[in-house]
């Protein structure tokens, strides 16, 4: 390596080949997989008395590192403010100036730390203490001073770092990071964290515009409707599913009312029960009164009844049970551009 002559940059003499370059980084991807999977034996009893003391807290998840752990700490206190659970950062140089007074006795305090021998970490562990909320250590080494410190220890070690010269934490990083997705994940489910809370905290955004909407912003309406009338056979049902690819037709009754829904999965399981099902009119094969909304039903909560009962599309009628449109999980969490009734989204 040398540096040229007119520019302050240093210049390779020997580049790497197309397939040098592919190699490497495959390889970086494959050992920073196996740094997560390697993982999963050390979700233990550990793990699910963290997950027990956060929930039965009442303060806020103190998440505390420094250089590229303490990037990934930030990252943490993201993922788990905007899925419900109350975090911040807290620097631990600046603990130690001040920023302290910002942790109570009802607090829990998590330690990021690769080594466990972090000196800034370390330094404000007896302060911590002193102040007697219960300390959590994410480390990769379960017998460093972090951890002998800690009421609880998760061991996120990783047997190699994906850096050739074994230096910058990168596997190490990604295992850190991996394990705060576990937490947060988990508590979702642990407080049954919905996706109108979700909605309630993001309010900006494309996803936010949706859940905040209500279904008649972003319904089909018209021909983009699949329906049939009830008498109709199997056959023609079919061609009408095929017409649109939604995956359903809705069955009409007198005056568009909505008398059922039909289904791929009904035709599935009508095909394993008759070999010759195209004469069987859908009346013998759709789900009558299935579940709906109305058109002023809110996205947000169109979107947790599709959660609750794994559908995928959802009718909308009016206050006479006459059909109005059709709302697909797709209208809410958007494929592709997101657009309210065709318009582009401004």
């Amino acid at each position: 390596m040398k540096k040229n002559r007119h520019e302050n940059r240093v210049v390779n003499p020997c580049p790497l080949s197309p397939n040098t370059i592919i190699a490497q980084a495959s390889e970086v991807l494959k050992i920073e997989s196996e740094g997560i999977l390697n993982l999963i034996p050390h979700i233990n009893h550990q793990f699910v008395e963290m997950v027990n003391s956060i929930c039965q807290s009442s303060g806020r998840v103190i998440v505390s590192g420094i250089g590229k752990s303490g990037i990934v700490g930030r990252k943490i206190v993201a993922t788990l403010n905007s899925t419900g659970t109350r975090s911040l950062f807290l620097h631990p140089v600046e603990a130690m100036h001040g920023d302290l007074g910002m942790v109570s006795q009802e607090d829990i305090f998590l330690a990021l730390s690769s080594s466990g021998e972090t000196d800034e970490l370390n330094l404000l562990a007896p302060s911590i203490r002193k102040i007697g909320c219960k300390t959590i250590a994410f480390t990769g080494n379960v017998h460093s001073t972090l951890a002998v410190n800690s009421d609880i220890v998760i061991d996120v070690g990783v047997s190699r770092e994906a850096c050739p010269l074994g230096l910058a934490p990168t596997a190490s990083s990604t295992a850190l990071l991996a394990m705060g997705d576990a937490l947060a994940v988990v508590l979702i489910n642990q407080k049954k964290f919905k996706l109108s809370d979700f909605r309630r905290f993001h309010p900006g955004g494309n996803l936010g515009l949706r859940l905040a909407s209500r279904v008649q912003d972003i319904m089909l309406t018209g021909d983009m409707v699949p329906r049939i009338a009830l008498g109709s056979t199997l056959e023609q049902a079919i061609r009408e599913i095929n017409r649109l690819e939604l995956g359903a037709t809705l069955i009409t009754g007198p005056c568009d009312t909505l008398a059922g829904i039909l289904t791929d999965g009904d035709i599935r399981r009508l095909l394993a029960r008759h070999t010759d099902i195209y004469a069987i009119s859908v009346d013998r094969a759709m789900t009558p009164s299935p579940r709906s909304v109305t058109l002023d039903s809110q996205a947000c909560d169109a979107l947790n009844l599709m959660e609750k009962h794994q559908i995928t599309i959802l009718p909308i009628l009016n206050h006479e049970n006459r059909i109005q449109g059709i709302l697909h999980l797709h209208d809410i969490l958007g494929k592709g551009e997101f657009k309210f009734n065709g318009k582009h989204e401004i």
